[in-house]
């Protein structure tokens, strides 16, 4: 687990320093070790830079990188970890490669030397990694299925750089990091900014399961994965054989996920999911779990105590973490640096001081991030089927006259039911899937936004399947897409990578994807809290009060404390002369937000939380501002991604 920089550029280009500078703002992400190198194309006209910092998991006194291929024709720097890379070496060894040292990077390397590009699907794991042909002169770079590890692309005239997090990136030479309006649009309506967009108009993501290839001052990309929920069929009809082949699945995501030279643990919540996680843990390991709990000093906002007695149950060695108001502000500027864009969820801050605490005893943690996005465990997931059925059975026009206004007037505390309600009337699947969880529905979005229209379309991959599915895949297909790799996982990479902790996430496994791809919709949701399967195979391993207990989720009570001790620091955000967030966007509109949030109306945390951090990302990276719209230079970057 590290963090990596390179650049394919012009000879002519003096970037040594640059390459030292660069790397160097990754240090958090990579505290035990360092390293550079500069190559050049078998011609002369080309040069490629290689960095890396890294967080020593795996081979801890070897593996140094920029590391070599045994042939010596590729050199690569890699952020992540391939799980199965005990198998992948024997079956390299027999192809007759050799191995200088005992970690996955050597693996990765010469599985590229032996298949080129068609190793990606050969690893199981989370990966981004740049790599050098210096035979061809070309660089590579590729990332992860589900994109658990980041990766960043910036060009200009005569370069291509590349990065972990966007920071480090804008000290390339030439980056062009004016704010791109449409991202800006997009972000009031997403709560994020999809892929593979940024807020800056020269830097793109490179998207999830896609390598690239730099040749010259060409650039050319391809996707290798899309998610089986939009091209698999169900074919497992036996509700107990699901559960059964599930459950090894599972057992075997979390096995493979504990091979590591360092110590570890595993961030319990509580909840089914992290619940889960220990529970398997606890089969393989010789020693109680090392477990962590973080939960707010607000009455009613804490699950602590349910994290508790699963430690309990399992004889793990836990540890608790309490953070209240002034802890919470403390990180929030940190937390907006490190993911290079406005924090989309309050959680990001608590998962950040917690990685501070997990790291003081621990370099790795197993978590139960997206198992609601692979087994469909959101009320979303149970109410999206219904739409259909409702809006055939309630023409748009009496919705709009009787129960959108209905729902708008509904009382503060009614915020699922607004939330249903509003989205039960959008008609077009596209948006309906982006308001499920979004901050602001299109007419909010549209009323807040004060810029140019439009100019860009959106990446069509959410949004597109490789034939008929039902509405419950087809939800889960974009969350794959867009809401996990955009928002939930850049936090689980870039907020425990700011405590210097890597996290692994056995749900995130693409076999038990595939697997679970081939199940009927009523595996999933069929059951009140959704789930079926895994709370089937729970009932077997957890205690009853936790399967039965309401789903909670990790809610930080920034709802109270916006009205409480941080309205000050909101009104800052948000109303005073110096905030930028008031010129690109309706003024008017966000003291309306403010005022019926602060005085008990309605309750608008999810916008008011977005709009403060868009401030709060202005005050950090102070991007150029300007109404013009990207020209089509500018934009080609992310249309490579298209």
């Amino acid at each position: 687990m590290c963090g990596i920089f390179g650049f394919h550029a012009r000879s002519r280009l003096p970037l040594a320093q640059t390459l030292d500078g660069a790397t160097d703002r990754l240090a958090h992400r990579g505290p035990d070790g360092r390293g550079t190198l500069i190559m050049r194309s078998p011609d002369g006209e080309w040069q490629a830079g290689l960095g890396h910092r890294r967080l020593s998991i795996l081979d801890i006194e070897g593996s140094p990188q920029p590391m070599h291929s045994h042939d010596g024709r590729y050199v690569i720097v890699y952020n992540g970890e391939v799980y199965n890379y005990i198998e992948l070496r024997a079956e390299l060894m027999e192809r007759g490669h050799r191995f200088a040292t005992q970690g996955d990077t050597e693996v990765v390397i010469e599985a590229w030397r032996a298949w080129g590009d068609d190793c990606l699907p050969r690893l199981n794991g989370m990966f981004a990694f740049l790599l050098w042909d210096s035979e061809t002169g070309r660089l590579y770079a590729a990332r992860d299925p589900f994109g658990k590890k980041p990766l960043f692309l910036a060009s200009g005239d005569g370069f291509h750089a590349f990065a972990s997090e966007i920071d480090s990136l804008r000290h390339f030479p030439d980056v062009d990091d004016r704010l791109d309006q449409d991202s800006l649009r997009e972000f009031l309506s997403y709560r994020y900014v999809p892929g593979p967009a940024t807020f800056f108009r020269g830097i793109s993501k490179v998207p999830p399961g896609t390598f690239v290839v730099v040749d010259g001052a060409n650039i050319r990309a391809e996707r290798y994965f899309t998610t089986p929920f939009s091209r698999t069929s169900p074919t497992v009809e036996s509700f107990d054989e699901a559960v059964k082949l599930f459950g090894e699945k599972l057992d075997e995501a979390v096995r493979l996920r504990l091979r590591s030279d360092a110590p570890f643990g595993a961030y319990l919540s509580g909840g089914l999911d992290s619940s889960m996680i220990v529970a398997l843990m606890s089969r393989h390991m010789g020693k109680p779990v090392a477990t962590y709990s973080v939960g707010f000093d607000v009455p009613g906002s804490s699950e602590l105590p349910y994290a508790r007695q699963v430690a309990d149950t399992f004889g793990s060695r836990h540890s608790e973490l309490v953070v209240n108001m002034d802890a919470f502000t403390s990180v929030w500027e940190e937390a907006v640096l490190r993911r290079g864009a406005p924090v989309s969820e309050p959680s990001d801050l608590p998962v950040l001081l917690l990685s501070r605490l997990a790291s003081r005893t621990v370099k790795m943690v197993l978590t139960g991030e997206g198992a609601d996005e692979l087994l469909g465990g959101y009320p979303k997931h149970r109410a999206e089927p219904w739409v259909s059925m409702y809006q055939s059975l309630v023409p748009g026009g009496l919705h709009e006259a009787l129960v959108g206004p209905g729902a708008r007037a509904l009382p503060y505390a009614a915020r699922r039911l607004k939330i249903l309600a509003g989205v039960a009337g959008i008609r077009d699947a596209q948006a309906r899937m982006v308001a499920w969880f979004g901050g602001a529905d299109g007419g909010q979005a549209e009323a807040l936004y004060a810029g140019p229209p439009q100019s860009r379309d959106l990446d069509p991959l959410p949004f597109t399947t490789d034939g008929e599915i039902s509405p419950l895949k087809r939800m889960l297909h974009f969350d794959q897409t867009s809401w996990l790799p955009d928002n939930l996982l850049e936090r689980g990479d870039r907020m425990m990578m700011a405590g210097s902790i890597e996290g692994r996430m056995p749900f995130m496994d693409v076999g038990l994807a595939e697997l679970v791809a081939q199940f009927p919709d009523a595996f999933l949701t069929g059951a009140p809290k959704g789930k079926r399967v895994l709370r089937s195979l729970a009932a077997q391993l957890l205690p009853r009060q936790i399967l039965e207990r309401k789903k909670v989720g990790f809610r930080v009570p920034v709802e109270q404390w916006f009205r409480t001790g941080m309205s000050d620091q909101l009104r800052d955000l948000l109303q005073s002369d110096s905030a930028t967030v008031r010129n690109v966007c309706n003024a008017r509109e966000i003291d309306r937000l403010m005022s019926e949030h602060l005085g008990g109306a309605h309750n608008h945390e999810k916008i008011l939380w977005a709009l403060a951090n868009l401030e709060q990302f202005f005050r950090v990276f102070r991007p150029t501002l300007d109404a013009e719209q990207p020209q089509a230079a500018q934009r080609r970057v992310a249309s490579a991604f298209r």
